[in-house]
Order: C-alpha cells, then sequence, then structure tokens
C-alpha cells in the first residue's frame, strides 16, 4: 500500500509540474514588453516619440513623461495662430504637433541641466545656445566638398568647384550639423520614458497616414518619394526622371512627388530641410535610402537594382 500511495503522490507530482509547465507555455508569451508608437504604427513618428509606450491615459491626457502632462486642450490651443491651410493640415497631423510641443519641453530641461540662462523669457534663444554647443566642433573637408561637387556638377550650371567651394561647405556643413541635432533629440527620446494615449494615437493614426506617401508605403510596392517643388533647378531637372520611371516601372514601383511648399507639415514628418530630396522604402515601406540633391538616372537605376527592381 506504502508504494501504491508513493507511486501516486510521484504521479500527482508529475501532473502538478506538467501543468506548471502548460501555464509558462500559455502565458509568458504574453509577457511581453509593452507596444510603443513605433511598433504599432511604424513611420508614424521618425523622432522623439517614436520610442513612446502606448499606455491608457485620461481623455484629455496625451503624454506623460518625468512629471510632465501634455494635454489635448494645450495642443488645440495652439492651431488658433494658424493659417486655414496649414491649420488643416496640423489638425491631420496633431501626433507631429504633440512632437514638437514634447521636444521642446525636453530641450527646456536639457537647457536647465546645462546651466543655459534663458534671458527675457527666450526660450527657442536658449535652445539654439544648447544646440551650438552640440555642433561647435563639426567641420567640412574639402574632400567632402569635392565629391559632393562631382555628384551635383549639374546643377552648379558649370561652375568651376573654386567659384562654388565657399558655398557647398556651407551647405554641407548646416546639414551636417542638422543631422547632429537630429541624432541628439532622437536620443534623448530613447532615454526619456514617456507614455502616450493610446486610444488617441489610433485614431490620430488614421489621420496622419492619409496622405500620398503613408498610403504608397503600405501598398506593398517599393515606393521613390521626390520631395521638391516648381521653379526649383534641380527639381525641375528631377522631373524627366520621374516621368520615365513611371512609364518603366507601371507595377514594380510607386513614384511619388510631393510638393514642399503645399505639404509643409508632411515633410517635416520626413525630415525635409532642403530639396529635391528621394527617399526609397522597401515593399515593406521601410526607409532603405535617402539622397539630398538632384540624382542622376544611372544613380536612380543602381538604386532600383539594389532595391531588386529590374525593367
Amino acid at each position: 500500500m506504502r508504494d501504491i500511495f508513493r507511486s501516486n503522490k510521484n504521479a500527482v507530482g508529475c501532473i502538478l509540474c506538467l501543468c506548471l509547465l502548460l501555464l509558462l507555455v500559455l502565458f509568458v508569451p504574453q509577457m511581453t514588453a509593452a507596444d510603443t508608437l513605433n511598433s504599432r504604427y511604424p513611420g508614424l513618428s521618425t523622432g522623439l516619440l517614436k520610442s513612446a509606450e502606448l499606455a491608457s491615459l485620461d481623455e484629455n491626457t496625451l503624454l506623460t513623461f518625468k512629471g510632465v502632462a501634455i494635454t489635448r486642450t494645450e495642443l488645440l490651443e495652439g492651431l488658433n495662430d494658424q493659417t486655414p491651410g496649414l491649420r488643416a493640415q496640423l489638425e491631420k497631423n496633431l501626433i507631429f504637433l504633440l512632437e514638437q510641443e514634447a521636444v521642446r519641453r525636453v530641450l527646456l530641461s536639457e537647457v536647465e541641466k546645462a546651466g543655459i540662462a534663458v534671458t527675457g523669457g527666450d526660450e527657442n534663444r536658449a535652445i539654439q545656445a544648447l544646440f551650438d554647443d552640440r555642433v561647435r566642433a563639426l567641420t567640412v573637408s574639402e574632400n567632402e566638398a569635392l565629391a559632393f561637387y562631382a555628384a551635383n556638377k549639374e546643377m552648379m550650371g558649370g561652375a568651376p568647384f573654386e567659384q562654388v567651394a565657399a558655398m557647398i561647405g556651407q551647405y554641407l556643413l548646416q546639414d551636417k550639423q542638422q543631422q547632429a541635432v537630429s541624432r541628439y533629440i532622437d536620443g534623448l527620446g530613447d532615454a526619456v520614458a514617456m507614455r502616450i494615449n493610446g486610444p488617441w494615437v489610433e485614431a490620430q493614426a488614421r489621420l496622419a497616414m492619409d496622405n500620398p506617401v503613408d498610403k504608397a508605403r503600405r501598398s506593398g510596392k517599393p515606393t521613390l518619394v521626390e520631395f521638391g517643388a516648381t521653379g526649383c533647378v534641380p527639381c525641375d531637372m528631377m522631373q524627366p526622371i520621374l516621368e520615365k520611371l513611371r512609364e518603366e516601372y507601371p507595377r514594380q514601383l510607386n513614384v511619388v512627388f510631393v510638393h514642399v511648399g503645399e505639404e509643409q507639415i508632411l515633410c517635416a514628418r520626413y525630415g525635409i530641410q532642403s530639396i529635391p530630396v528621394q527617399v526609397f522604402f522597401d515593399a515593406d515601406g521601410n526607409e532603405v535610402f535617402r539622397h539630398v540633391g538632384f540624382l542622376a538616372q544611372t544613380e536612380v537605376d543602381k538604386q532600383l537594382a539594389a532595391m531588386g527592381i529590374r525593367k
């Protein structure tokens, strides 16, 4: 009898172990990290908010971090002074507007840490001083300027390098500074734990994605987007190339042109700071290549081939 009891006891122990293992199998996979804005809505934000955790906040609270709360009420107040055209764009991109306000708040915190005085209440000047300190050591070499000149010689109107070297150097330096500032701000977003109103984001994402660029990115086909303007010489030089691509790859490639003067907020969302800019996205909507300035047909073809697109 004792042996039977011992045997049954062991059997019960095994059954309990199996039950525990089953519970682990069923429930551990659900114990994943909280969804972030970028994991749930890829590409909706490429800046400070991309790492923000989607959370259940009260209806008026949109974002919280480090004791700061940004509300729906104060965000909408920021629309009052905008022109009707820009206001309409912002109403479809309130997440972008929220991100700009979050960036301002975080940067003011960094200004305080750095001991930079906000003289006369001029917060923008204090933030610029913070940026100036971050980019002070950046320079542009002659080789970098020569490489840019060689790649963009056509839009220089045949001018010799010596004549445009200073202009190219200034342009490249500003570009380096802008990229450095963007990386700095992105890094702050990764370091600051942010919680964003999940239900509000869900509603706003539908509005923000209702544009030619995001529709093309979600089509399941690779996409080339040109951000430019009419009357801009290198932009105008790109137009025949874009038309040729539309004719040659009608089923394999989306070709989209965005006028920066008509879509200011969309361009700001994609970080456009000078034109023209060509941005290549793969079939999953991921950015794989970006170029500033005129991009010759041969270079476009090389990039398409690298993405697996052939005639």
